[in-house]
């Protein structure tokens, strides 16, 4: 999560998530924005009333689950739907709580479910929050994007005193970093002495590889598996597993 744009978040989900299945995991990567970024990387189409019906109705997030082009991930597509989402559940009771009630009903055929959130902190967003185990913020490497963390941080603290006390933040992905440039690495110098171990020591650098890849409907390792970008990915990966042993 991140609400501000081109942070690299759906980057982030796509690749993280690809990195995650060609390490042999089974992933579900869960497309919470209307914009359907990571539907269309990942070769999935629109998935009509499908999302919302889970929101509105109780429908099954399973049932939603589509093969990607991506090995080893699944992928619940977005739906153009959600954008009035807001709107349809103003008067409902819960709204915040029900992606979490359905992720509850999920097969155990998943080792990780991801998802990827709308730049913005609504409805959609607060489901997510009160939903899952831990937040992965990308934070682009320009000063701009820390005066944005401050605010999302603030956030998961209320949505974790309200709804979600499991709720943390687990790690924070510097992305979009070209140390050709003094601001870029002032950015994460500022991140590490800020926030010290939360940040991951992998970062993700500047590279037109990772922007080409969406255009042919592929993730990294399988568009450029030999790029900086594919390498990043893996040790971001290979980091955030470690934190699980």
């Amino acid at each position: 999560m991140n609400q501000k744009g081109g942070s690299g978040k759906t980057t982030t989900a796509v690749n993280l998530a690809a990195a995650l299945g060609e390490k042999g995991r089974r992933v579900l990567l869960l497309d919470l924005d209307p914009q359907a970024s990571a539907s269309a990387w990942l070769g999935v189409e629109d998935g009509g009333r499908g999302l919302f019906e889970v929101f509105a109705s109780g429908g099954k997030l399973a049932e939603l689950a589509r093969e990607s082009t991506a090995r080893g991930v699944e992928l619940v597509p977005s739906s153009s739907w959600l954008v009035g989402l807001e709107k349809a559940l103003a008067s409902e009771v819960g709204a915040e709580t029900l992606l979490r009630k359905a992720l509850a009903r999920l097969p155990e055929r998943w080792d990780f479910v991801l998802v990827d959130c709308p730049p913005s902190l609504g409805l959609l967003a607060v489901n997510a929050l009160a939903a899952v185990e831990e937040v992965l913020v990308p934070v682009e490497s320009r000063t701009m994007a820390l005066r944005g963390l401050a605010d999302l941080l603030r956030t998961v603290e209320v949505v974790r005193d309200r709804l979600n006390p499991e709720l943390v933040v687990s790690a924070l992905l510097a992305c979009r970093v070209d140390y050709r440039t003094r601001l870029s690495a002032d950015v994460v110098d500022r991140l590490r002495e800020k926030f010290g171990g939360l940040v991951l020591r992998a970062v993700v650098r500047e590279n037109v590889r990772l922007a080409e890849a969406p255009s042919f409907q592929k993730s990294i390792f399988d568009y450029d598996p030999s790029s900086a970008g594919a390498e990043d990915y893996r040790a971001a990966a290979g980091e955030f597993l470690k934190r699980r042993r």
